[in-house]
This record gives structure tokens, C-alpha cells and sequence, in this order.
């Protein structure tokens, strides 16, 4: 079935009178007078929109035939091919699912490949595709600087500014970064995204940031097409709530106006380039052929709306713009347009047959070589006539038995000397040193250029490490409390973790997400701060899950991180037991069997704590306890009130929740046949689910339990006690599970 918007062009160009002059074939004149635009420049601009267009009708068509899976067009937006003229192939882009003329644009100016046949490859999920290996449709290309996006809301721009913030820091830190210094990193959204809160938040951080005199390259382009699927945008929305935000320069302009589009793109390039601040480019387009094949657009939209919007189209209106200046006759316009469509098909009839994913490891293959590569890693040697001089005295591993809070903060800072691209960052974490004092010091050590301060916004926070990762550094966020992530896991899930596997590992954002959490803390209670659910992390493909317990542990485990991170672009999430922070103590007050000596630097191999590796404690024959967090200190206390009753427990920590240790488990269980998963996370969607499941998966046979906090919010005060797991309820299972036995 044709589309109207084929035959009104076709129709439209056909009725036209050729006015070609003499001098036509002079393309390096303007377009128009006084333009900037040459008239090739003007060719150049309208091949990428041709190309656009006839993509989005072929899309349909291979759709039609069961052989296509993506009908989200451009038509209508092809005026964003002047973005990409105006800017640099070397600027990073994050495009908007409806910047097809801005791919084929920036393509062209870097040549080396078919851009067309890359689009139909993604629209076929063909293995061929040369970003996402048939993975997802994407508009991405490593040698074009384009890092793919698969989201439809605006979840790519907190890390677009991130990326725009690390094109300065990493000059400043003097490290290798992606990015040219003079580099503007752009990024493209459409009206509707822009309300949302990944949107509002990320535009919010640009602007506060240049407020402060960071420098922050980065023009955002708002693709304004008055509509969301089939919700309106209320007429001057975008220009009454963006056009006069002070701290961020607005552009706007008519994307059917070839000539303006280009100058006024040109100029907002230019601005953000020379000033390093960020600006809104607003980009008026219209939406052509609906929301996509599937969306039947005349159930909320007239029929004269609909072809209302036919002349607006911007490829007709370029296609006027040669004609009506006497530089192309309508029948060169009409050959022009069919050529592409010719060409368009050819590749579609060719790409429709090549294979496709044939089986769950070719799916897999991005985050099951990342994790083995990650699991592979091993932390970085140290220089110790350089650390000495950063440290002082006395090193770490010289100041004795340490708490899990020291631990964390000497292993921070030893990262940042080993790796001089790595930066930690988070609300109060630098002139404060974090609410509990993790942090403390690191600014004055390390410098202020990489131990900050962020604005109070985990979207923000992750955004930044994402674009700081893909940019060539190695960046150490901390979420104040487990709970404050909830509002921000999807910059982990939808846009941190995809990322390898949508970009077939191209594109890696490596990095480490601390977050204090769990319960049990003393006079600092409520949900907000004694969280205990982690859920959410356990089910992302492809991270790395860390939860330290002991100081000597803790340590470890973050350099095992850090390396993971850097030398594989893992996502790591490294859990902090809030509860054990400044714990001395295990069995008796004044004990201090919960303090660890710092691990030697010199033996580091040798102390090395792999991804996905156990820790056992004892040797106990008749039950293992499996365990995790605060949970390890609670169940060493009930191993030995269990000696007095003759059972002889080992304890097992597990310290990794992704991957689970499912090897090192499974040993310690066929050890005793009796294993209890103690969980202080819930019972629902907590950590023993998977424990349990994995256990019976691998075949064991023996007696198997759990024990899990209540499936509640944690309340202030001593009410927290009755719905958190407790030390009477491990012991009274763990006698059961004994003794029934």
C-alpha cells in the first residue's frame, strides 16, 4: 500500500514548473542569496534526507512481508540533517530515534561504509549490522562518534551531559579521553521526552553546572513535532518553558527551512563551541506516516490534520528550494528520489535474507563476554614511591586493624593513584567526606578536579559517571542510600547495562556505583535510610554485583572492581553495609575480631578477591550457613551459640550477589547437606531466592532452608527490629534444619 505522503511528493514536484537557469551547475554559489549554504552543500543535505525517507517507507514495506521488526521513522524530522552538517564527525552524538537524516548526514561526511544498508541491516536485526550485531535498530557507529540509544523516552541525556562534562575534565586531568578537547557533544530528544524527568533533570544539571564555571559543551536539539504518540504538546510548550531559561542559550528555527535550519544549527554549534556552555536547539519538524507502521493515526487525528502537514514535509520543501531557485528541474528532483528508492530496495531485497540471532549465546555474546572478562581482571600493581608521596605516612597496610568505612576509604584512594582517570563523586562526598565519613580526606589528597560534589539528583549522578565511562574515564559515583537509587535504576538498567550489548561491546560506560545501604543502622532509621531491597539490581543482565562485609574484604573487593571496570567497561555496583561501617567487634565489646588489617599492595595478587567468589568460615560438618552483608556478622555470632548445642556450622560469605559464587556454594553445601541462605534482604525478591533456586538447579540433594527479613518497609525506631531478620530467628532455623534431619 502506498503512503500519501510518497504520492504527494511525487505529485507535488511532477506539478511544479522548472525554472532551471543558466549557471545551474554552479554548486559552490549559495542556495539563495545571502545563504550560507552553498548549493551543493544544499545536495549533500537533501541525499541524506532522500535516503531517510526512503528508509522509513521501506521499513514499512519489509514489515508488510514479516521480513522487517522496526517501523519508527524519521519522516518529517529530515531537516536534523543540518545538525549534522553543522557540527564535526569527531563530536559524540546520542540521537533520537527519529534523527535518521542526522546519521546518514554525519555517515557521509566520514564515509567508509554504506549507511543506508547499516539502517536496513538494524531494521532486518541481521548479524551483519555493524553496531548492534542485530541486537536492536539503532542509530550508531563507533567511527562516526554516534553512541547508540534504544530508549524512546529521554534517558540518554543525563549521560549526554556527562559526556559533554568529561570532554573538559579529562583535559584537565591530562588523560586519555574519546573526545577531541574542542568537542561538542550533542544530543537529540523529541517535545514529548522533553517533559520527562530524565529530560528536565539533565537540563537542569547542564545549566547548573555552567552556573558554577564548569565548562559543558552541549547542545541539545529538541525535534519539536507537537505531538507524542497521539498526545498533542500543547502549542509553544517547548518555547514558553525553555526559551528564556537563564544559563542556557536558545536557538530555534523551522526544520523545513533548509537554509535557515543550517544557519541557525550553525550558529548554535558554533556558540557552544567557542562559549563551553550548553544551549537548546529548538527544531521545529512535523511528524509524517504516524508514530510508527503499527500506529493507525487516523483513530486520533483528522484527516485534515493529517494532510495539513504534507507541505511542511521537509524533503518536499528542499525539493522546492531547488526548483524554485533554478538550480534543479522537477524531473531531475523526480530522478533524484527515485534513484534513492531504487537503490533503498536493492539493499532491503538484499539484507531481508541474511541470518539473524540463532540462539541464546549469539544473543548473549556481549554480557557473557564482558562478565568472563570481568572475572578475569586483575587489579592494577601499585607504584609505591608515588603513593608514598600522595598517602603519607603511615600507608594503610601499615596503620593496622581497620573498620569497613577505613577500608573503603584507603582502597579509594589507592584507586585514585593507581588510575589517574578515575574520579569519585556524589552528593557530600568531598568537602563533608559522605554522611558517615567514608570519603573523608580523599578531596584533599586527590584534588577537587576529582573528588566533588554533585547536585542532589541520582539521575544526574549516574548520568555523569555513564557519559564519564564512555568517555574514557573511570568514575566512582556513590548513591547516599540504597533507596535513593530506586529513583534512578533505570540510567543502570535502560541505558548503563544495554550499553555493551546494544553496541556489541563498541561502546563501554565502565564503572563503580557505591552505595551505602541495608538495614540495621542505630538512631538513624526509617525506609529512606535503613533499605534493604535489592531487587531491582538482581535482575540486569550483565553487572557486577558487590557486597563487602569484613574491612580486609571491602578493600579488596574494590580494586577487584576497579579493574573489572576498567580493563572490561563492567558496570559495577559495589553494596556498602551501612550497619558495619565503623562495626569493631564481633563476638564481645571490645573484642575487635571485626576490625582487618588493610590487604598488603605488594601481595595483591595473592589477595585478590575474584568476581564471583565465596568466603568460608570454619569447617563445620553439620550445617552451612550461606549468607551475605550483615548477615555474615549475624551468622558467625549464631555459629557459636550453635557450638554450645554440639552443631558445627562453617559460615559462608558470599560477597558477590552477581554473579552468585554458585560454585564455591554448591562445595560448602555438599560439605554438610544441610544448608541455610540466610537473607536479611525480603523475602520476596530478595537475595535466597536465587540462592535457593541455584542450588537446586546444579542438582543438590540435601536439606535446604532460608531465613528472610518480612516483606515490609523498614519503620523508625526499635519497630525496625520486628520486621528485619534477627539473630533468635537464624539460630531457631538453624536448629530445626539440624535436628528434623
Amino acid at each position: 500500500m502506498a503512503e500519501q505522503i510518497d504520492d504527494h511528493f511525487t505529485t507535488t514536484v511532477a506539478a511544479m514548473a522548472d525554472t532551471t537557469r543558466p549557471g545551474a551547475s554552479d554548486h559552490d554559489r549559495p542556495v539563495e542569496t545571502a545563504s550560507s549554504l552553498s548549493v551543493q552543500q544544499t545536495l549533500d543535505l537533501f541525499d541524506s534526507q532522500l535516503g531517510s525517507r526512503h528508509l522509513d517507507l521501506v521499513a514499512r514495506r519489509l514489515r508488510a512481508k514479516g521480513k522487517g521488526f522496526y517501523t519508527i521513522g524519521s519522516s518529517g524530522h529530515e531537516g536534523n540533517a543540518v545538525v549534522a552538517g553543522a557540527l564535526r564527525p569527531t563530536d559524540p552524538a546520542l540521537l533520537h530515534y527519529r534523527s535518521g537524516a542526522f546519521f546518514l548526514e554525519r555517515a557521509r561526511q566520514v564515509r567508509g561504509s554504506n549507511p543506508l544498508r547499516d539502517v536496513l541491516l538494524g531494521v532486518v536485526a541481521a548479524t551483519e549490522e555493524p553496531m548492534s550485531g542485530g541486537r536492536h535498530k539503532v542509530f550508531g557507529r563507533h567511527d562516526l562518534n554516534i553512541i547508540p540509544q534504544t530508549s524512546t523516552i529521554a534517558s540518554h541525556l543525563p549521560r549526554a551531559v556527562g559526556v559533554a562534562f568529561s570532554i573538559a575534565r579529562a583535559t584537565k586531568l591530562n588523560v586519555l579521553s574519546a573526545w577531541p578537547e574542542d568537542a561538542v557533544a550533542v544530543c537529540s530528544f523529541g517535545d514529548a521526552s522533553a517533559n520527562h524527568s530524565t529530560a528536565v533533570g539533565a537540563i537542569n544539571t547542564a545549566i547548573h553546572s555552567a552556573f558554577q564555571g564548569l565548562p559543558l559543551p552541549l547542545l541539545v536539539v529538541c525535534e519539536d513535532n507537537g505531538i507524542g504518540i497521539s498526545t498533542k504538546t500543547p502549542k509553544g510548550w517547548i518555547a514558553a518553558n525553555f526559551g528564556n531559561r537563564e544559563g542556557l542559550e536558545y536557538f530555534t528555527v523551522d526544520g523545513s527551512d533548509l537554509p535557515m535550519a543550517y544557519a541557525t544549527a550553525k550558529h548554535a554549534a558554533d556558540w557552544v563551541r567557542g562559549h563551553r556552555k550548553p544551549a537548546f536547539l529548538h527544531l521545529r519538524t512535523v511528524r509524517l506516516m504516524g508514530h510508527a507502521g503499527s500506529d493507525f493515526e487516523a483513530a486520533y487525528r483528522t484527516t485534515s490534520e493529517i494532510t495539513a502537514d504534507f507541505d511542511r514535509d521537509p524533503v518536499l520543501c528542499t525539493a522546492k528550494l531547488l526548483i524554485e531557485r533554478g538550480h534543479l528541474s522537477p524531473t531531475d528532483i523526480l530522478d533524484l528520489y527515485e534513484n534513492k528508492r531504487a537503490e533503498v530496495d536493492a539493499l532491503a531485497q538484499e539484507v531481508g535474507e541474511l541470518p539473524q540471532l540463532d540462539s541464546p549465546a549469539a544473543v548473549m555474546r556481549p554480557l557473557t563476554e564482558g562478565l568472563d572478562e570481568a572475572i578475569d581482571a586483575e587489579p592494577r600493581r601499585t607504584y609505591p614511591a608515588r603513593r608514598a608521596q600522595i598517602v603519607g605516612s603511615p600507608l594503610p597496610e601499615e596503620e593496622g586493624p581497620l573498620t569497613v568505612a577505613l577500608a573503603i576509604n584507603r582502597a579509594l584512594l589507592d584507586v585514585l593513584i593507581e588510575y589517574p582517570e578515575a574520579l569519585v563523586f556524589g552528593e557530600d562526598v568531598a568537602r563533608k567526606g559522605g554522611v558517615y565519613g567514608v570519603t573523608r580526606g580523599l578531596m584533599k589528597k586527590a584534588g577537587s578536579a576529582r573528588v566533588f560534589d554533585t547536585l542532589l539528583d541520582e539521575q544526574a549522578i549516574l548520568g555523569l559517571a555513564l557519559g564519564a565511562g564512555v568517555s574514557g574515564l573511570l568514575p566512582f559515583p556513590e548513591i547516599q542510600y540504597l533507596a535513593y537509587l530506586h529513583n534512578a535504576a533505570d540510567q543502570i538498567r535502560g541505558e548503563g547495562a544495554t550499553l555493551q550489548f546494544f553496541s556489541d561491546r563498541q561502546y563501554r560506560n565502565p564503572m563503580v556505583v557505591r552505595v551505602a545501604g541495608y538495614g540495621y543502622q542505630k538512631g538513624f532509621g526509617g525506609h529512606f535510610h535503613n533499605d534493604n531491597a535489592v531487587a531491582a539490581l538482581r535482575d540486569i543482565p550483565g553487572i557486577v554485583v558487590a557486597s563487602p562485609a569484613r574491612p580486609d574484604d571491602a578493600a579488596a573487593m574494590m580494586h577487584t572492581c576497579a579493574a573489572a571496570a576498567r580493563t572490561a567497561g563492567a558496570l559495577c555496583v559495589y553494596l556498602e553495609p551501612i550497619a558495619l561501617y565503623h562495626t569493631r567487634d564481633l563476638y564481645e565489646d571490645g573484642d575487635e575480631r571485626w576490625l582487618a588489617a588493610y590487604p598488603d599492595p605488594a601481595k595483591r595478587t595473592e589477595n585478590h578477591v575474584p568476581i564471583g567468589s565465596a568466603r568460608t568460615y570454619g569447617d563445620g560438618t553439620d550445617l552451612t550457613i550461606v549468607t551475605f552483608g550483615n548477615g555474615v556478622r549475624m551468622s558467625l555470632r549464631v555459629a557459636r551459640r550453635l557450638e554450645r548445642a554440639n552443631i558445627a556450622a562453617r559460615v559462608v560469605d558470599m560477597r558477590w550477589l552477581a554473579p552468585l559464587p554458585v560454585s564455591d556454594i554448591l562445595r560448602e553445601a555438599n560439605a554438610t547437606g544441610r544448608v541455610l541462605v540466610v537473607d536479611e534482604t525480603r523475602s520476596s525478591g530478595g537475595v535466597a531466592e536465587g540462592v535457593v533456586t541455584a542450588l537446586i538447579d546444579e542438582g543438590f540433594t540435601g536439606r535446604l532452608a532460608r531465613v528472610a527479613s518480612e516483606d515490609s518497609f523498614i519503620p523508625l525506631g526499635d519497630a525496625a527490629l520486628e520486621v528485619l531478620l534477627s539473630e533468635d530467628t537464624i539460630e531457631a532455623a538453624a536448629i530445626k534444619l539440624v535436628q528434623v534431619s
